[in-house]
């Protein structure tokens, strides 16, 4: 399943959602047919109406006003703020060249750094509002994040399963004064 976009508010009295929408082109988002809530135990019937208006609250132009077969108030709209969209990936559209890739797509591939040593799997890519964020545990220096930027992440082959990232040195050293291990824990209890 790949999240496509999140209710995040009532819009009117008439049930019609405000929709954040994550597909690259907002309005894709109503495309894919029925999307799901993430367990896939509800299904949501989007018809768009129109685009919030970039003054009004957050979200600006990716904020789309819809709405939601079977939702006709403005209390059952509400009740779905924060539901997050949900398209089956073999929904989406094919992507042809090999620098393309749904970033779904990069979950579980193998990280090695530049030197092909393996350092982990990701895990999630999150965005946080700053950009792209690679999530990696199950590595030899235990869980970490890094910006999914082209310095960092130099290497994406999702055909091989394999993301290559070129850190810089000391990328995984502790600033000075630092506890590790168990004696971090402790200091931050």
């Amino acid at each position: 399943m790949v999240l496509m976009g999140a209710i995040i508010g009532a819009h009117g009295i008439k049930g019609e959602v405000k929709v954040k929408s994550f597909a690259g082109m907002p309005a894709a988002i109503a495309t894919y047919g029925a999307l799901s809530d993430a367990k896939g135990s509800r299904t949501f019937d989007l018809t768009l109406v129109g685009k919030a208006s970039p003054t009004k609250g957050p979200g600006g132009k990716d904020v789309l006003i819809a709405r939601i077969a079977g939702i006709g108030d403005r209390n059952a709209a509400e009740a779905l703020k924060g539901v997050e969209l949900y398209v089956a990936r073999d929904r989406l559209p094919q992507i042809a060249g090999d620098e393309e890739f749904y970033l779904a797509d990069l979950i579980g591939l193998d990280v090695v750094d530049q030197h092909e040593t393996a350092i982990g799997r990701i895990v999630s890519v999150d965005n946080y509002g700053a950009g792209d964020v690679l999530s990696i545990e199950d590595g030899p220096k235990g869980a970490f994040d890094v910006a999914f930027t082209r310095a960092l992440v130099p290497v994406v082959d999702v055909a091989a399963r394999r993301v290559g990232l070129d850190l810089p040195d000391g990328f995984f050293d502790r600033p000075e004064g630092e506890p590790e291990g168990d004696d971090a824990n402790a200091a931050l209890n």
